[in-house]
């Protein structure tokens, strides 16, 4: 026992459970729409970030025997700094026969999804405290909705002004944003609003969908956050606040050199579960998850911001 013990305490990377932490998954976060996770070798370096150069058109013309013209893709900007985050979770030995014996899969599987929740939600907030920042967006990129403008006032026309917000960032960028991010609340007033249930009349449909919404706005990734937070007194929160968020993403891209409203660069193999072992202290095995990771903005004005729309 005693040499089992100190073998587990090595802490090497369990493979079959690191499999599983990379596979969490749960659809109250939704932050990773508007930052792709990208694999990097480093806990810090600098964003590659882009301007308007890698949209521009080039003259690639060349006569025989000539070498290419060459460019680059994005440049190196701003310094980043891979945060390190841990936790560990027990699974203590009432909760099995055999205190001798490590616990199987499944048991083991239900801690690391506890372990793996709380860490998401701290990157899910992270997420959102940026892409939620004004200070973050040019005045050509953001806007405060008031009064009669708001999505929850039956005056508004949402998708016509979502619609006119879309051309501000094709305008920086020549693409259309590809994914939109509603708070719940946003998301309550948009598809309660008379103008948006009136598209969706002869549809056959009584509710407006998350599918009917990528349809109407013609942006393919529609994403609702629902992901509360609570505060040292046990009040909730929406960590999405009163927000809606669309961008040009890399979606499903794992490379950082293609242009993106924001990555979240993440230490290659990572999240990792160490190898579990016996604690003493604890009565039971302990399951720790290492997870180096940072969102960041690569510098492209492809995201526009809008406040208080509901």
């Amino acid at each position: 026992m005693a040499d089992q013990m100190n073998l587990n305490q090595v802490r090497i990377v369990d493979p079959i459970l690191t499999t599983i932490a990379q596979g969490y998954a749960d659809p109250e976060f939704v932050g990773g729409a508007l930052f792709p996770a990208v694999p990097v070798m480093l806990s810090g370096g600098q964003i590659i970030e882009f301007d308007k150069s890698s949209f521009q058109r080039y003259n690639t013309s060349r006569a025989p025997g000539t070498p290419f013209k060459r460019m680059e893709l994005g440049y190196l900007g701003r310094p980043y700094a891979l945060l390190n985050k841990g936790l560990e979770a027990v699974v203590p030995r009432e909760n099995q026969r055999d205190a001798s014996v490590m616990p199987g899969i499944d048991l083991a599987k239900i801690k690391l999804n506890g372990v793996m929740s709380i860490l998401r939600r701290e990157l899910e907030i992270e997420q959102a405290t940026l892409a939620t920042d004004p200070s973050r967006y040019d005045s050509n990129h953001k806007i405060a909705l008031s009064g009669t403008s708001k999505f929850s006032d039956p005056s508004s026309d949402p998708i016509a002004a979502i619609d006119s917000w879309k051309e501000n960032i094709r305008a920086t960028t020549g693409m259309y944003p590809n994914t939109i991010i509603f708070s719940a609340v946003a998301w309550k007033a948009f598809r309660n609003n008379p103008a948006v249930k009136a598209r969706i009349q002869y549809t056959q449909k009584a509710v407006v969908t998350i599918e009917l919404a990528a349809s109407l706005l013609e942006i393919p990734n529609v994403k609702v956050g629902t992901a509360l937070v609570a505060d040292s007194s046990g009040n909730f929160s929406d960590v999405w606040g009163n927000n809606i968020v669309m961008a040009y993403t890399a979606l499903g891209s794992l490379d950082s050199a293609v242009p993106s409203y924001g990555y979240t660069y993440t230490m290659q193999g990572h999240p990792a579960v160490e190898q579990p072992y016996w604690s003493n202290e604890s009565k039971g095995w302990v399951y720790g998850v290492a997870f180096e990771r940072a969102a960041v903005l690569s510098g492209i004005t492809s995201g526009f911001l809008i406040q208080t729309p509901a």
